[in-house]
């Protein structure tokens, strides 16, 4: 399974929803890798013992982790914190994301400020670039578990 991005339409209906365009405009992985947008695909059932995860951390310097489940059921304060998240922001630093379970969007604005809407699954880690104008929203499945990757110190409030 690859990832799947997309260019985004300018509804306003439910930020669940897929948003493609008419007709859809598919986005690869050279384009996001254009803006800097790096991807890899693991074995989310082997994250605590996976090698490849553990070199792409030490290769990148990459030593904070931690989980987070994201839903209804085990967010104090859901909405809220999911509108927080889809709210469009920008870090200094990177953000790094592994997908463990469920699925969500990351939207990120490219050169041309449009939205793309990169959909990660279970098994997929992404990482967006320092600097780039981004948010993030669960899909209608509402429920993702995630693995936050960090440097060794960064540590956002956001994401506390």
């Amino acid at each position: 399974m690859v990832l799947e991005a997309w260019f985004m339409d300018e509804s306003s209906q439910d930020q669940r929803l897929p948003h493609h365009l008419n007709p859809k405009q598919f986005v690869s992985l050279d384009q996001l890798a254009e803006l800097g947008v790096l991807y890899w695909r693991l074995n989310p059932k082997n994250y605590e013992n996976d090698e490849e995860l553990q070199k792409i951390r030490e290769a990148r310097g990459y030593s904070y982790m931690d989980l987070l489940d994201l839903c209804p059921e085990k967010v104090t304060n859901y909405e809220e914190k999911l509108k927080n998240f889809y709210t469009e922001h920008i870090h200094a630093d990177e953000e790094i994301r592994y997908c463990l379970e469920g699925s969500g969007y990351f939207d990120v604005r490219d050169e041309s400020d449009q939205w793309i809407r990169i959909w990660i699954k279970a098994g997929d880690l992404i990482v967006l670039p320092a600097g780039i104008y981004h948010r993030f929203t669960l899909d209608t499945s509402n429920y993702v578990k995630v693995m936050q990757i960090l440097s060794y110190g960064v540590q956002r409030q956001s994401d506390q």
